[in-house]
């Protein structure tokens, strides 16, 4: 049999749960909030774009392992904390999308969360730019990260309190996941 599948292609690959579940909230605020919650109870947990199917204005759910949701949604009560919905992923239906996309621009890299970006030359590793959003804190958090080496830099989270912020701190995580000084 596996010598016709070897001829023929690959088997039409099921679709069942995935490991993942994704916890859906009404506002930007709550995921930030939960995610932080979240993963300071040592929980693998990820935001994430929502899938399309699940779109209800909020650009942001989050992703965590499907058998911890018990222990999810309790840490959640306690902090007062309710997701309108709490659903496992299907493979290839309710796939999150990565808020993340890299640009490589030879002696620089940005990196994009969300509406923010970081970027930072590659030689002395200081961030150059910081850019996007629109929130009121931006100028202020480009002018804390701006020409200063990228592990030396104060981490967004300590002055950003918009989404603005929050994304910028995905971007500055990431970019330092890549660049590692």
């Amino acid at each position: 049999m596996n010598f016709l599948k070897s001829i023929f292609g690959k088997a039409k690959k099921t679709r069942g749960v995935s490991e993942r579940g994704i916890l859906v909230f009404h506002h930007t605020s709550e995921v930030i909030e939960a995610e932080s919650h979240l993963s300071e109870a040592g929980l693998d947990v990820r935001v994430m774009g929502p899938p399309p199917e699940i779109q209800t204005g909020c650009d942001m759910v989050i992703e965590f392992p499907i058998m911890h949701q018990l222990q999810a949604l309790d840490i959640l009560e306690q902090k007062r904390i309710k997701p309108i919905q709490v659903t496992a992923a299907q493979d290839h239906l309710l796939e999150p999308v990565s808020l993340y996309n890299i640009r490589d621009f030879g002696d620089f890299l940005m990196v994009r969360a969300a509406n923010m970006k970081i970027t930072v030359d590659r030689q002395s590793l200081k961030i150059v730019n910081v850019s996007g959003g629109g929130c009121p804190d931006v100028p202020f958090l480009a002018e804390q990260l701006v020409g200063r080496p990228l592990h030396e830099a104060p981490e967004p989270r300590r002055f950003g309190r918009t989404l603005c912020g929050y994304s910028l701190q995905l971007a500055y995580e990431e970019m330092k996941r890549r660049c590692p000084g």
